[in-house]
């Protein structure tokens, strides 16, 4: 019994002392789900950053000759996998696998960049509104439930149709309708921290409402941020997959996971994999992003105990 009070102490005594930082990670390592999640994103992450040499050689833009084709290969088009193209090629002769890593690259940018515009302007349009608070936080969050009760999907399909797609009007369309449930957080964070005595005591000594906001309030809001964030990507790339499976995101010949299924739709008897293997990094990367999403939000939860 001696023992265990002891090793409880020095448990104890050692969580007190590690940095926040360290804590949070300690929490995280504990939860397996989140600890997947991250292993996911990883290699998911690595896969399409060294895109190039993982291609081996092939260009996901070049498409193959009967000049080109290797003992034992008939066609340019529709080849199956085989040791010199792991996916096989799609219907204009292009290596599959080489277009699956660089697609993966175009969808995780606009993930990543849309979350990130998302959550600033979400976070700008928060503090502020619960920082005035009043007749102007009224007006702001009755806008911005507004904007969260129009149906957003075909809304992008609109947008997305009359300014004919591409990467910056994707994000742009993205972000149009992804700040709001950020705001909403961000808001509701500083509406519980304006009246504490630390801002008050700003407000004493003269800070202005910018100083205050960003050097008293916005410290407060990085942990839901940072869930935020973390979840919030896998469902900006499920959205631009779905524009681009319409047609109306990524131009051709830019490969993304959404356009891949798109060009793969009219062929999933006679060539499956060009279906198969998009579906699944779309479905495996938000699978990631949410299990570590989870994960980071359990651990910088100081209530729960992991």
């Amino acid at each position: 019994m001696k023992n265990d009070a002891r090793a409880i102490e020095l448990e104890t005594v050692d969580t007190a002392t590690e940095s926040y930082v360290q804590n949070v990670f300690r929490r995280l390592r504990r939860n397996k789900m989140g600890m997947l999640g991250l292993v996911m994103v990883s290699l998911i992450l690595a896969a399409v950053i060294f895109a190039k040499p993982l291609s081996f050689g092939h260009s996901p833009y070049t498409m193959l000759s009967p000049a080109d084709l290797k003992p034992g290969e008939t066609t340019p088009e529709f080849m199956a996998p085989n040791r010199n193209h792991i996916l096989g090629t799609d219907e204009l002769g292009r290596d599959a696998w080489s277009r699956l890593l660089y697609g993966g690259r175009v969808s995780l940018l606009i993930g990543v960049v849309a979350s990130l515009t998302s959550i600033a302007l979400g976070t700008l349009v928060g503090l502020i509104s619960g920082y005035y608070g009043g007749w102007f936080d009224n007006l702001i969050m009755r806008f911005t439930d507004t904007m969260m009760s129009i149906p957003t999907l075909p809304l992008m399909v609109v947008l997305s149709a009359v300014l004919n797609g591409g990467v910056l009007n994707l994000i742009l369309i993205l972000v149009i309708f992804g700040w709001m449930g950020d705001a909403r957080i961000v808001r509701g964070v500083a509406l519980s921290l304006r009246e504490q005595e630390y801002v008050e005591a700003a407000r004493a000594i003269g800070a202005s409402p910018w100083r205050i906001m960003f050097r008293h309030l916005l410290p407060n809001t990085a942990a839901p941020i940072i869930v935020s964030f973390s979840m919030s990507i896998s469902s900006l790339i499920i959205y631009e997959a779905s524009l681009s499976y319409l047609g109306l995101g990524i131009p051709q010949p830019t490969p993304s996971w959404g356009n891949m299924l798109y060009n793969a739709q009219n062929y999933i008897f006679s060539a499956p994999q060009l279906v198969w293997f998009p579906g699944l990094a779309i479905f495996f990367t938000s699978l990631g992003f949410n299990f570590f999403g989870d994960g980071l939000r359990d651990a910088l939860d100081p209530k729960l105990k992991l």
